[in-house]
């Protein structure tokens, strides 16, 4: 037998566009659509909210458990989130739905869940039984809800930025509406 006949059926001259460096999972994400800055910020929040969580579930016992039950609810909800937002970002899903929606609910989201989240550990401040797992579970509390409160902030900022770029375009219109028209 030839080694022709033996390895032709098998073997691939051209492997094609869909092999490669970014095949499979790595070839549809893309963690281009958001900046530096926030795209650390989004993976601390995932990561804090995550270690909030974790920390608060180790928790035996407790006396007084409405503020640990609130916390608990509080932390996975945004991790699950921010993980949800983390995906829609970096996947083609971000392609098939309205850009504007989308950094619409991230602002909104991450507004909600910065405040609930800062209230859950504020309130599960004043109930804990200063156990090592709790006093964990809210310091990882209380530091990401400052990272979606500053995410919250830089994205404001930018907004801000977006819509006074905009504002001189607006005079203008502005302006030739009030001219007369045989002027």
């Amino acid at each position: 037998m030839e080694n022709g006949a033996v390895y032709r059926p098998t073997t691939e001259e051209d492997p094609g566009p869909a092999r490669g460096a970014r095949s499979g999972l790595a070839a549809c994400c893309n963690l281009g659509r958001l900046r530096l800055p926030r795209r650390v910020l989004k993976g601390l929040q995932l990561l804090l909210s995550l270690l909030a969580f974790i920390c608060e579930e180790v928790v035996s016992q407790c006396t007084l458990c409405g503020g640990l039950y609130f916390f608990e609810f509080v932390s996975s909800s945004a991790f699950l989130l921010c993980l949800l937002m983390l995906i829609v970002y970096c996947t083609p899903v971000y392609d098939r739905v309205d850009a504007g929606k989308v950094k619409s609910s991230d602002f909104y989201i991450t507004l909600g869940i910065g405040c609930v989240f800062l209230l859950a550990s504020i309130i599960f401040v004043s109930t804990h039984d200063q156990t090592s797992a709790e006093i964990a579970a809210i310091v990882f509390g209380f530091l990401a809800s400052f990272m979606f409160l500053a995410d919250f902030g830089i994205m404001a900022y930018e907004k801000r930025q977006e819509s006074q770029k905009r504002k001189p375009e607006a005079t203008v219109r502005a302006e030739a509406l009030t001219e007369p028209l045989n002027a």
